[in-house]
């Protein structure tokens, strides 16, 4: 990939005032949103669409797909799309802010179905390794070269195991799509970072969705090397405390930039940036340079040449 060095975020749900996630999207307004991302230091970023019933996921992949062929600047700065759903746990915590209704089981038709509304431009799905029976919508897309990512899941070690066995290469916002209070020792955080060696770890660096301290002792664990940092940026982001949406649902931002659903129960998102991601690495973790670019840059890009190299 011929890109220019910068941040790469591999989950941006939204930012700016656009969302990813509607039905409508702008392509005019989409450009205006890349050309300010590049300003920010924004190499590239996964235009993420969320779970929700597979036709409306097909439409707002597609809106994607057609913003991109309709600007330059858009198609430099969106290299891809990360699907995150409809294949997640539906249990509370684990759901997380997606829909539960919407939640179901894998199947590689549906899976299909979802690729060829992005045309062609699926780097990043992530699901519930304890959803895909078998393992055969993991196995479809590594065999297609699409990094499977485990996220808004509890599955036991051995299933872990086998998913990894059968393809699964990353896992999403570790800390985060898990309910609040866990099992001292055998949870879903502590498996994930007992098979670090074989996952690419992703986390959220704002200080709202892991606790500095947390991230500390999770980077430790899995190393840097292992390790990379998204936003999970929502329509607000960018913009400062309000009330904001992504799909159909109402969000508020708080004067601490914690994004909240509208009865304040879980968080849903983030309004981070990654330059304010940088700094909090820098600030608040006391990393290096070299480790902040490898976390907030290399890492994240090597995720997406590695799997279109494959």
């Amino acid at each position: 990939m011929n890109a220019p060095a910068g941040y790469v975020d591999l989950q941006v749900n939204g930012y700016a005032d656009v969302d990813f996630n509607a039905d409508v999207l702008a392509e005019e307004r989409v450009a205006a949103v890349c050309r300010r991302l590049r300003k920010e230091g924004v190499a590239g970023i996964l235009a993420t669409v969320i779970t929700a019933d597979i036709e409306a996921m097909c439409r707002r992949l597609a809106n994607i797909v057609r913003a991109r062929e309709a600007d330059a600047t858009t198609a430099e700065v969106i290299w891809g799309v990360h699907i995150e759903g409809p294949f997640l746990n539906e249990e509370p915590g684990y759901i997380g802010a997606h829909p539960k209704e919407c939640a179901r089981p894998a199947d590689v038709e549906n899976m299909k179905r979802l690729l060829e509304a992005a045309g062609g431009l699926t780097r990043i799905v992530t699901l519930a390794p304890e959803r895909d029976a078998g393992q055969q919508v993991t196995r479809y897309l590594s065999k297609h070269g699409i990094c499977v990512a485990g996220g808004h899941c509890n599955p036991t070690l051995d299933e872990l195991r086998a998913a990894i066995d059968a393809g699964m290469r990353m896992f999403t916002h570790l800390g985060n799509g898990c309910p609040g209070q866990l099992a001292r020792h055998d949870n879903i955080i502590q498996r994930v970072l007992s098979e670090a060696e074989r996952l690419h770890i992703g986390f959220i660096a704002d200080g709202v969705h892991v606790p500095f301290f947390a991230l500390t002792n999770y980077l430790k664990c899995c190393g840097i090397e292992r390790a990379f940092v998204v936003t999970d940026a929502i329509r607000g982001a960018g913009l400062g405390p309000g009330e904001y949406s992504i799909g159909d649902r109402r969000v508020i931002i708080d004067e601490n930039l914690a994004t909240w659903a509208a009865d304040r129960s879980h968080l849903v998102g983030s309004a981070g940036t990654m330059p304010r991601s940088a700094e909090n690495l820098r600030s608040a973790l006391g990393l290096s340079e070299r480790d902040v670019r490898q976390l907030l840059c290399e890492n994240p890009r090597g995720i997406v040449e590695g799997e279109r190299g494959r």
